[in-house]
């Protein structure tokens, strides 16, 4: 299970070259049957003016980890999934250190699936709490 686990995780960060999720820093770092996590650092490169993280930085890193959990637990190699909706929830902020976003399947539909993303702290203290709406379609 580990080395599988280790597959997976590799070919997320692998897929974030070039991308918005490698400009953020953002990392995969756990996975296992009904969830993903990443990681983010809070810096001032994902800060808004004021010095704590921005909320787009935040959304953009749920948006991803819940997106790549929907290409991971629905077989990415025959659908492609798009984000349809998002909502984010922030309630605490941060001005330095790393977040982690862990999404969790809510609802696994054939067409559109729910997640929740929590976006905690090192200490688990939760900073935002997010729901994604993704929808799959075959590719062709």
């Amino acid at each position: 299970m580990e080395e599988y686990k280790e597959k997976i995780l590799k070919v997320c960060n692998e897929s974030s070259k070039n991308t918005l999720m490698e400009t953020l820093e953002i990392e995969y770092i756990d996975v296992g049957e009904d969830f993903l996590i990443a990681k983010m650092p809070v810096n001032p490169k994902v800060h808004q003016p004021d010095g704590v993280l921005h909320g787009g930085a935040t959304v953009a890193l749920a948006e991803s980890v819940g997106s790549t959990a929907s290409y991971i637990f629905l077989d990415g190699q025959k659908v492609f999934v798009r984000g349809i909706e998002i909502a984010a929830n922030h309630v605490k902020s941060i001005r330095e250190g790393e977040v982690f976003a862990k999404a969790t399947i809510l609802h696994k539909g054939r067409t559109t699936q729910l997640w929740e993303i929590k976006v905690t702290d090192i200490e688990g203290n939760l900073i935002s709490l997010c729901k994604l709406t993704t929808i799959s379609l075959p590719r062709k």
